[in-house]
């Protein structure tokens, strides 16, 4: 998976009114991945190596996260701390599972300290902050993220802590990388942000489309009229042209849209598209948007659990959607069980008896 920071041009102070339409114009990068040798990029048609393959990619809930976020911080450290083994030393500090959380929130910087530093310093210091698991960090991006709307440049720092975040493993970090692109965007969550968003949509401008779409599911996260936002991105999955490849990436970030949302609306529209849809790519994306990305919380992603049981055996489905299907059901459930769909059943029948 590529994490460098995609890099949109300034968004303009103004509250709810969009950029220019222009080329560079492009959401955040993939994040969540299913593993950095897809098969959709390396083209392996085997079945038996796509179940494979399919195992090493949708790594263990925490894992991708991890991985992701040690990786950008690594990208930020080396020029602070002269050395890659130094900096993967800090890294590997900051993400041990025996670093205390007294010790994490310890690291929280003083309020007189960030009100000495521009608004872009404390949203990139309160960010690296939280993926380094500064426990006090997500309140106070909270506490500031409106006084910095309108006021922060969406650079290649900035996309590049917000990877991070959003594939760290506490949700609260998450909402951080929201709320942050939203205030670079310089958006308001408000109905009328909304209202702009919506034609951009269905604009003839591909890349303009594309961050629409992302853009409203940051959007629908934040509880603007979620509902409309999920019926605006469920029809946007219903494009289906094979040999359109602008509709196959526009079905792509309304998959990842919908997984931002997060709300327990946009299960069905998901698992559609994890059945359905033409594209490897897609299915791939709303596959991992069930099982680990986006903001749906674990209680939500059990829900999908019975329709993904199904998928393991539907004989409609190609080898590689049935081995996603067995890996997001790992993934979700922490259950390491076969490949094998009579095992998974029988372990959810007898998980489920009262």
């Amino acid at each position: 998976m590529d994490v460098s920071p995609l890099i949109p041009p300034e968004l303009g102070q103004r509250a709810a009114t969009l950029p220019a339409a222009d080329p560079r114009l492009q959401p955040t990068p993939d994040y969540g991945t299913l593993g950095p040798s897809s098969d959709i990029a390396t083209g392996t048609t085997d079945a038996s190596a796509n179940e494979t393959s399919a195992r090493s990619q949708f790594a263990r809930r925490s894992g991708p996260s991890v991985v992701i976020a040690a990786g950008v911080l690594m990208a930020l450290l080396v020029g602070n701390v002269g050395s890659a083994p130094a900096a993967w030393n800090h890294i590997a500090s900051l993400f041990s599972p025996h670093v205390r959380p007294d010790v994490a929130n310890s690291s929280r910087i003083p309020a007189r300290d960030l009100d000495r530093q521009q608004p872009q310093a404390q949203a990139e210091a309160l960010l690296e902050r939280a993926v380094s698991r500064d426990h006090n960090a997500p309140n106070q991006i909270t506490s500031r993220v409106d006084q910095w709307r309108g006021r922060l440049k969406w650079d290649s720092r900035l996309s590049t802590l917000t990877t991070a975040a959003l594939n760290s493993g506490d949700m609260h970090v998450r909402t951080s990388a929201v709320e942050v692109e939203l205030a670079a965007y310089g958006l308001t969550k408000s109905e009328s942000s909304l209202d702009n968003l919506i034609p951009q949509s269905n604009s003839s401008d591909h890349a303009r489309k594309i961050w629409a779409l992302w853009t409203l599911g940051l959007m629908g996260n934040r509880g603007v009229e979620s509902e409309r936002v999920v019926e605006v991105l469920s029809s946007h999955l219903q494009n289906k042209d094979k040999n359109n490849k602008n509709d196959e990436d526009s079905r792509r970030w309304a998959a990842e849209g919908l997984a931002l949302v997060g709300t327990s609306s946009t299960i069905a529209p998901l698992l559609e598209a994890m059945h359905d849809d033409p594209s490897p790519l897609v299915r791939e994306r709303a596959a991992c948007g069930l099982a680990q990305s986006g903001m749906l919380t674990q209680e939500q992603r059990l829900t999908a659990v019975p329709q993904l049981l199904n998928d393991t055996d539907d004989p409609s489905l190609d080898a590689q959607t049935h081995a996603w299907a067995f890996q997001a059901l790992i993934d979700i459930t922490g259950q390491r069980l076969p490949n094998d769909s009579a095992a998974w059943r029988s372990w959810y029948a007898s998980s489920h008896t009262d």
